[in-house]
């Protein structure tokens, strides 16, 4: 099981040859080839033929994630996922991945900040395996005391190995907490310790009569197989389930930032990092706004970041040897307005203030001066390529369906490529002088310490600490 907000990449490097079929080359094919259904009880359905190989993926996402919890009560989202595999009324803990194995499939689950998804990879002919499993566990899970102990402590040790005792996820969690102040992304998704020690059985009870409702969810199935007959399944093993309200949907905007803010982070490590984090908007907020800013801001993300030749990486890797590495990220199909952050691990003898200086050039260099136009359209084409390459299996294309439906509907994955082709050379210079400003950043730098034990630490790199503005 996984967790954080970059699990989703997680869980397509787990399935890296799931079916390699052709992708849609055009965006009309997209809206021709899926079939969508909402069953009486609210449960919507895609489905997604393809017969190029004898297998499918069967997916349940429920519109539910961290930023759905509450102050107090962190961490619901990911330790109910736990929860899900510990039995049914039907099926005994730890049998639903047992049957699985048992017929040659693949499962796991991930939790982020805006949903909470299950899947399964199996032989076509297997795919009543997945229809009697999630049916079953969507109405009729078990929570039971002893489980929601042992789980409980599984988590909280979880936290400990991949948060707790790894400076770059506490430098990110510690990012987000100062740049968000009231919107929910201000809290991990596996939960702040405390919170998690906190929680109740009621707690997780609660939250699934809540969350886990056929209105509350979508199913994504992909591969061989005739959506008539595989609808008439779904409806026999789904449509049971009693129907129930959708739960109302929370919506919290951070308030526009009134001056850069900076947190300094010291644990113990090898080298210094920095993240920058600018807030911007999300793709639902522009559509509505008739923007097409989002765009720009993917373009943005390759200029900067994408490739060994992008403006980052060839001056602060290759030409002036300060980092390690650098990182650019566009959170596009965030449920609320997240953060463009772009990351730099420091060299060792190198400042991490020359770093921080280093990217502010760069980013001031898009800002006054129009990006040429082959460099635009490499940056383009790069997009474009990944979010082709990036459906190369059955597995990633139900996964891309339902990021879009979580977020927008999705039959909006077919304005992506028009988009992304639409963006001009003012367009890039325009976003990046509007959202890559100091005064709507936060910046948390890693400052290295040595092992405990391990005596004095030499003179390090300069961090410029400040308090939060």
């Amino acid at each position: 099981m996984m967790t954080t907000k970059r699990a989703l990449l997680a869980a397509l490097a787990f399935f890296p040859i799931f079916l390699f079929v052709p992708v849609c080359s055009s965006p009309a094919e997209t809206k021709e080839s899926v079939s969508e259904t909402v069953l009486s009880n609210g449960l919507k359905v895609l489905l997604l033929e393809n017969h190029k190989a004898p297998v499918i993926t069967f997916q349940v996402w429920y519109r539910v994630g961290s930023r759905n919890e509450e102050y107090g009560k962190t961490g619901l989202s990911h330790l109910l996922e736990h929860m899900m595999f510990k039995g049914t009324e039907r099926i005994g803990p730890g049998e639903l991945s047992r049957i699985i194995q048992e017929n040659g499939g693949q499962h796991n689950a991930f939790t982020s900040a805006d949903s909470t998804t299950y899947f399964q990879n199996f032989s076509a002919d297997r795919i009543n395996v997945s229809l009697e499993l999630e049916s079953d566990r969507m109405q009729h899970l078990m929570l039971r005391e002893q489980n929601f102990q042992t789980e409980r402590s599984v988590v909280m040790e979880e936290r400990r190995l991949r948060t707790d005792d790894s400076p770059k996820a506490i430098l990110w969690e510690q990012l987000e907490a100062t740049a968000f102040q009231s919107q929910p992304y201000h809290w991990p998704v596996i939960g702040w310790m405390q919170d998690i020690a906190r929680l109740t059985l009621d707690d997780l009870k609660s939250y699934y009569e809540r969350y886990y409702n056929p209105a509350n969810a979508v199913l994504v199935v992909a591969g061989d197989f005739r959506k008539d007959e595989l609808l008439s399944r779904i409806e026999r093993s789904f449509a049971t389930i009693p129907k129930r309200t959708r739960p109302e949907e929370q919506v919290s905007l951070e308030a526009p930032q009134q001056g850069g803010r900076r947190i300094v982070v010291k644990k113990e490590a090898r080298l210094a990092s920095l993240v920058m984090g600018y807030h911007v908007p999300n793709l639902r907020e522009q559509q509505r706004q008739g923007s097409q800013d989002s765009y720009a801001l993917e373009v943005v993300e390759a200029l900067l970041g994408s490739g060994e030749s992008s403006r980052l990486q060839t001056s602060l890797v290759r030409r002036k040897k300060l980092a390690l590495g650098v990182g650019v990220n566009h959170p596009l199909l965030s449920k609320d307005p997240s953060l463009f952050s772009i990351s730099a691990e420091v060299l060792p003898d190198r400042d991490v203030a020359d770093v921080e200086k280093a990217i502010d050039e760069e980013v001031d260099r898009l800002q006054r001066e129009p990006v040429g136009e082959r460099e635009l359209q490499k940056a383009k084409n790069k997009l474009e390529a990944g979010f082709v390459f990036h459906q190369d299996s059955i597995f990633s294309q139900a996964v891309e369906l339902a990021r879009y439906e979580m977020v927008l509907s999705w039959r909006d994955i077919d304005e992506y490529l028009p988009g992304i082709r639409k963006v001009s050379a003012e367009d890039v210079q325009r976003v990046a002088k509007r959202y890559l400003m100091p005064d709507n950043r936060t910046v948390a730098v890693l400052v290295p310490l040595p092992p405990k034990g391990s005596g004095p630490r030499l003179p390090g790199p300069s961090t410029r600490e400040q308090g939060i503005k």
